[in-house]
């Protein structure tokens, strides 16, 4: 992954998406960390309600607020933003109409379910449209009415955003042009334009986040299709939680063909003096073929990836858990790795 995208425009919306359970939120906040590294500011943005963000840094849950959350090697600085449709709605009615008071009317009487029910998209028009505001904006900037009235550098470096998982990350990256069709003329109209127009833009990748199983894999190759059909950009491959290899390419072949050397184990183990040589080295067999097995599945999956024609990156299984010191382990691999 680079921060240039192939024209050399610089990326300044990193999607990240991924199927449930491939850690799509740790890459996020690993990717956040390593874009910030060296001095950068970034800012982290959640959107799907979770609070994935603040149990990885072992924070409180974050509040519709742009806060520091880490620091990065280099002097720099992680933000996070945990973005609700609600308190985004009350923004948009503050920005376009300077009405937040009334919005807290509105909301009281459930305004925000119904208008995602008269236009279904305006949900998902709300939460991109924070993550694209904080992208264009720029130190000294009024937002007032969505002008850009600063005119200096970018307010942040780069904006990550932990997005909805590949079943539905076409259509939640393209709503916003269906909504502008219901909204033909005005602000509304206005905002689904320029939300639009920084997602099909050079600043804008969308990273897929795998596992090396089938289904992930074969969701990454269909929500990567349907992310070029909808005009979008893609951005890179991160394949997660990667098992070790133990064993060189000849070890595993045969041991995958069945040949596994259970009288050398056997005889190696008592050689060690250790008990029960018979029973431990079958064991042993047993997990070497499971192994190659899984290492031939593995490689088959990683050539179906190949086809993408993207980069790929890959980080390693860490453990049962991941917090802040294994967020920084994997910023410095996805560094290593050409970010």
């Amino acid at each position: 992954m680079s921060a240039r995208d192939r024209h050399g425009d610089t990326v300044r919306l990193h999607v990240v998406t991924g199927k449930g359970g491939t850690g799509k939120t740790t890459v996020a906040a690993s990717l956040a960390l390593a874009l910030a590294a060296g001095g950068g500011t970034v800012l982290l943005v959640e959107v799907e309600g979770r609070q994935g963000i603040a149990r990885l840094f072992g924070t409180r849950p974050l509040p519709y607020e742009e806060r520091p959350i880490a620091d990065a090697p280099g002097g720099g600085r992680v933000c996070a933003l945990a973005a609700d449709a609600e308190s985004a709605l009350l923004e948009y009615l503050e920005m376009f109409y300077g009405m937040r008071r009334a919005g807290h009317v509105l909301t009281r009487f459930g305004a925000v379910d119904f208008a995602t029910t008269i236009a279904p998209g305006m949900r998902d028009v709300l939460l991109t449209g924070k993550a694209t505001e904080a992208v264009r904006r720029r130190v000294g900037e009024r937002r007032r009415g969505g002008r850009n009235a600063g005119g200096g550098r970018y307010f942040y470096d780069a904006v990550v955003m932990d997005a909805p998982p590949t079943g539905r990350i076409a259509q939640f990256l393209n709503v916003n042009a269906e909504v502008a069709g219901l909204a033909r003329v005005g602000p509304v109209h206005n905002h689904a334009d320029k939300v639009m127009a920084t997602l099909r833009s050079a600043q804008t990748s969308v990273h897929f986040v795998t596992v090396l199983e089938e289904m992930p894999a074969q969701e990454t190759v269909d929500g990567i299709a349907e992310i070029r059909t909808a005009g979008l950009n893609v951005g890179s491959v991160i394949v997660n939680m990667v098992h070790p290899g133990f064993f060189d390419g000849p070890v595993l072949r045969e041991v995958a063909e069945g040949s596994a050397e259970t009288d050398a184990l056997m005889r190696g183990l008592k050689a060690a003096g250790l008990e029960s040589p018979e029973e431990t080295a079958r064991a042993l067999a047993e997990e070497m073929s499971a192994h190659a097995q899984r290492a031939s599945a593995e490689s088959e999956i990683r050539a179906r990836l190949d086809g993408v024609d993207r980069p790929r990156m890959e980080l390693p299984l860490l453990g049962e858990g991941v917090g802040p010191e294994e967020l920084h382990v994997l910023a410095e691999h996805l560094r290593e790795q050409g970010l």
